[in-house]
Order: C-alpha cells, then structure tokens, then sequence
C-alpha cells in the first residue's frame, strides 16, 4: 500500500483507493488539495465532504449517492466503472468530474479524469479576473477623459494600461513586459505594484520601478517597456518619459500630427542605471494624446503586412474624439488581422 501511496501522490491526477466494504483506504495528496474537505481516508462521506448526518451508507438519500453507485457497480462488476459525479472543491463550488474506477488488486482505483486541468482552468478565469481589476475604470472618474482598449492575444496579458489622478493632474502610463501569457501577466502585475502613483514626474517614476526591477536579478530575456504622461491642464502641455516604447502621438486640432520622439532604453537590467529625464510638449484644447502598445503597430494580417503606425494615424485623424478613435482602431485591427499574436493595447485622452 506504501507503494500505491508514493505512486499516486508522484502524479497531478485526483485519486483514491477504495476497499470491497466502501471504506477508502488512500485519497491522493492531488484529491486533498482540489477538495480540502477530504481526508485521505474512511468513509466515502469522509472523502467527498457529504453532510448528511448520521452513518455513511445508512441515511435514505446514500442510496442515490453516486460516488456510491460508482464505486458499488465496479465491486459488483469487478471491473471499470464509469460515472460523471458533482463534488464541492477548494471554492466551494459544485464542479462535474468523471471518475474512472479500476481494480487495483483486491481495491478499487478512482481517477479523476481531468481534475487537474480544471483546477488550472479555475486558477487561469482567478488570474484574468484579477487582470481586470488592475485596468483603469471603464469610465473616467474625473480629470481628463480618456478612452482605452486591452485585448491580450492569451488568457493572460503583459500589457497594462493606467490612468489616475496625482495632485489634480491626470496620470497615463502603458507598460508591455517581454513575452506572453502567466510569466507576462506576473510582470505586468509587478509593473502596478512598483509604480509610484505619489510621484509627479514620470522619469522619476520610472528610475523608481527600474531600481525595484533589478532586484528581481531577471536575466536579460526580460524587459519592461513604458511611456508615461502626466497632462498639466493649467499650463497647457504634456510631461512626459518613454522607455524603449512606442512613443505618444498628439494629434492637434488644425495642425496633424505630431510624433513625439524619445529614444531611451526599456526598464532591464541592460543598462541598469540609465538616468531617465522628463521632457514636455505643448498641447491645445481639442487635441487628442495617445499611447499604444507595439502590438497595435505589429500586428500582422495573412500576408504578412504590418498594420503600422501609419494606419493608426490616419485612423486618428479621422476621429473626433479619444472615444471615437479607440473604437474605430479596434475595428480597424479586427478587420485586417482577425487574430492577434501579441496583446492589443491603447489609451487615448480628449485634452
């Protein structure tokens, strides 16, 4: 039975050992962490956390009980069973399982087929969850009004997109983290984490979260780029800091467009101690800022074009408002790539 024991808790599979009498004889290390109220053995009521009062097998409703019926058939039986069974997991939610029985010797063999990748499926819908709280509100709550879109190409993004107020002073930053998926998201998450929101310089923000970046000791796959904005509505201009990003474009009313230029390097540990500076740029009512993410310029259809920073462009100033533009960009993409490869990130704010 030790052997068993070692064998099943070596693998990520839910499983237990059942005997000729229904009493459990072994839950797999997996079954206790996906059911939490299991122990690892007695009774099936001990295993599935039933709360029927009284002897498991004794109460009227055990007769109806499937995990019972499962593991009886394939005693009867003496062979494979199979049954879909509702247990409560780790959330509390009742959660459909199909469990396979076996003969294991003189014992039967439950396994839950699946569990694991339902476990990681209730991680991953946590994890985007969690993403979602960490994007601005879908509605400005005051300051400059803004509009933005955060499509990741996976369940988890490494964009991520800001907006707040510092000493009246709306604040914009957009970071992309390198690579995709979980790793990106944890990235991205740390970006939120180690951004000063007291801070009004945007450079000074930056060498901030580059000095708590390195003490990660992150090898040099990965980078965060970042340009942050912070629009001073009394003096009429946009502060602002890049780094190793797709710089802001301002589209002033009656002018075109204007490209802002900043060449410094992405927060990593390539040059550790870059000193990042602010620059301004002067801005006049009606004009629209905006930040994207090189996933809106990268992006690919089937034949291998880009879609550009031209497209977006001309895409701006046909629009009327930060609103405007953001639902027609992401039109725009939809319908030249159709599928994205990289996240598609943008915020645009109506000065």
């Amino acid at each position: 039975m030790n052997l068993y024991k070692n064998v099943l808790n070596s693998i990520p599979t839910a499983s237990i050992v059942v005997d000729a009498k229904l009493k459990v004889r072994y839950a797999s290390r997996a079954f206790r962490d996906y059911f939490p109220m299991s122990k690892g053995k007695g009774s099936l009521k001990d295993v599935i956390g039933c709360t029927e009062t009284g002897s498991c097998g004794k109460a009227e409703k055990c007769a109806f009980c499937p995990m019972r019926t499962l593991f009886s058939e394939a005693i009867a039986g003496k062979g494979l069973a199979f049954r879909l069974v509702v247990l409560r997991n780790a959330a509390g939610e009742n959660v459909p399982l199909r469990i396979k029985v076996q003969p294991l010797g003189k014992l039967y063999l439950g396994v839950v087929d699946g569990s694991y990748e339902t476990e990681i499926a209730r991680e991953m819908y946590t994890a985007q969850d969690i993403q979602q709280r960490l994007l601005p509100p879908a509605t400005p709550f005051g300051g400059v009004p803004y509009s933005f879109m955060f499509e990741p190409c996976r369940e988890i993004g490494g964009d991520l997109p800001d907006v707040y107020l510092q000493d009246g002073c709306t604040m914009g930053l957009l970071a992309d983290v390198s690579g995709k998926g979980i790793s990106a998201g944890m990235l991205s998450a740390f970006v939120k984490a180690g951004w000063d929101r007291s801070e009004p310089s945007p450079a000074k923000a930056l060498r901030g979260l580059s000095a708590k970046y390195r003490e990660l000791n992150l090898d040099e796959r990965s980078y965060i780029t970042a340009a942050a904005v912070r629009i001073e509505e009394k003096e009429g201009r946009i502060r602002y800091c890049v780094a190793g990003h797709n710089a802001p474009i301002l589209l002033k009313s009656g002018s075109g467009i204007d490209e802002i230029v900043m060449s410094a390097p992405p927060v990593s540990n390539w040059i550790p101690d870059f000193g990042y500076e602010d620059r301004t740029i002067g801005y006049r009512r009606g004009d629209i800022l905006v930040l994207l993410t090189d996933g809106v310029t990268e992006s690919r259809n089937d034949r291998g074009e880009q879609f550009g920073l031209e497209r977006a462009e001309s895409i701006l100033q046909k629009s009327g408002s930060a609103e405007r533009f953001i639902e027609r960009l992401k039109a725009a993409l939809q319908e030249f790539c159709g599928t994205f490869d990289d996240d598609i990130t943008a915020i645009a704010f109506d000065l």
